[in-house]
């Protein structure tokens, strides 16, 4: 596959592709529906590549693994769905950290529990960020399209490397099985791809400890308990103080170097859709009917959710009357656009699905002209 390639793929094996291009060459993963098509792709690929696919007999043990691989210096990445997710959260914590740079792909489907395992949703954006314990913060990114899956699994592990941190990548059923043709980006488009070794040179002040693999002739210790900077486990409060806000702050602190979203017809609205993953497409064409009946709405489709956009939220609720919110959840959203917004005098509505059906253009449409007959 050569850039400006076009192809014809869904969205799991879209985020195969792109983990490979990204320079992936570890994976280990226990196969559950609707993430299970990124597996049985890099079970093939990634040994064609020189690379290593292992499949684990649990979630928790193919969490271990990639953490374990990272340490050893692969670029490593795992994939999951549902009750998966909720597995890998204790080992998902041991890389947070250890500042092991890993990408876990998280493929939405309904819960809690087993819930619906072939249906769409969008209920793990809190579990991405508060799943494991303890204080510390989190890069989980949301794209929307075929496209911009490819550029921001991409990106994934290029942030997992520069920030020394799992970065997750969150879609849902409808796009991981949404098969559409788009142009292989070009390595301008995507953006910085570089070997391990460049991030060692560049970036440890994004690390608390030196950064080095095993294997490199290096005495290195690595724990999950509070450590010093040489990795040994300590009580003290002063070190265990320093270290808990560096996890917090070295990702927090560049929150204008992660985020990105999609604007759409925002600048002369008085209605506003904020919104992320498949959802955007619907409130896209909602937009769109909006405007043909002379209603000023707009888009904004948050691609980082975490670290939440606040200041970008802010300010578009600064220039509106009312924002409506569609997602798959009951508003998990809405509630951060809500903290976000600091109580300002705004409308502030939802339009939730969990039946496990997409969210329709119409419905969207529905709220926004009942929003406009109350303007």
């Amino acid at each position: 596959m050569t850039p400006r390639d076009r192809v014809f793929w869904a969205g799991n094996e879209t985020i195969a592709e792109a983990a490979l291009r990204a320079g992936c060459n570890f994976y280990a993963g226990y196969p559950i529906t609707p993430s299970s098509e990124i597996a049985a792709v890099l079970s093939l690929r990634l040994p064609q590549t020189g690379g290593v696919f292992l499949q684990m007999e649990d979630e928790i043990a193919a969490m271990g693994a990639v953490v374990g691989g990272s340490l050893g210096g692969a670029k490593a990445m795992t994939a999951t769905s549902g009750p998966g997710f909720s597995l890998k959260q204790e080992n998902i914590g041991y890389a947070i950290m250890s500042e092991t740079p890993c990408v876990i792909v998280d493929v939405q489907r309904g819960g809690p529990s087993t819930g619906l395992p072939t249906a769409p949703a969008q209920s793990d954006i809190m579990q991405a960020k508060w799943g494991t314990h303890g204080d510390h913060s989190i890069i989980a990114l949301t794209p929307g399209y075929p496209s911009e899956v490819y550029r921001e699994t991409v990106r994934a592990f290029h942030l997992s490397e520069m920030f020394r941190t799992p970065v997750m990548l969150l879609i849902d059923e409808i796009i991981a099985h949404t098969t559409e043709s788009f142009d292989i980006p070009s390595d301008e488009e995507l953006g910085p791809i570089h070997p391990r070794t460049w991030y060692q040179e560049r970036y440890e002040a994004n690390s608390f400890r030196p950064f080095h693999d095993f294997y490199q002739g290096k005495h290195i210790h690595i724990t999950g308990l509070s450590h010093t900077e040489r990795g040994f486990a300590t009580t003290s409060p002063e070190i265990v103080q320093r270290g808990i806000e560096h996890l917090v702050n070295k990702i927090e602190l560049q929150q204008k170097e992660i985020e990105r979203n999609e604007e759409y017809l925002l600048d002369d609205s008085e209605i506003a859709i904020i919104t992320f993953g498949s959802p955007g497409r619907a409130s896209k064409a909602a937009v769109d009917l909006a405007r043909s009946e002379g209603i000023k709405a707009g888009m904004l489709r948050v691609i980082t959710f975490w670290p939440f956009p606040k200041e970008t939220i802010r300010s578009l609720v600064d220039r509106v009357s009312a924002v409506i919110v569609p997602e798959m959840n009951m508003g998990m959203l809405r509630s951060e656009v809500e903290r976000a917004a600091m109580r300002r005098d705004v409308q502030l509505l939802g339009v939730n699905c969990v039946g496990g059906v997409p969210i329709e253009p119409q419905l969207i449409l529905d709220k926004i002209r009942e929003v406009k007959r109350g303007l």
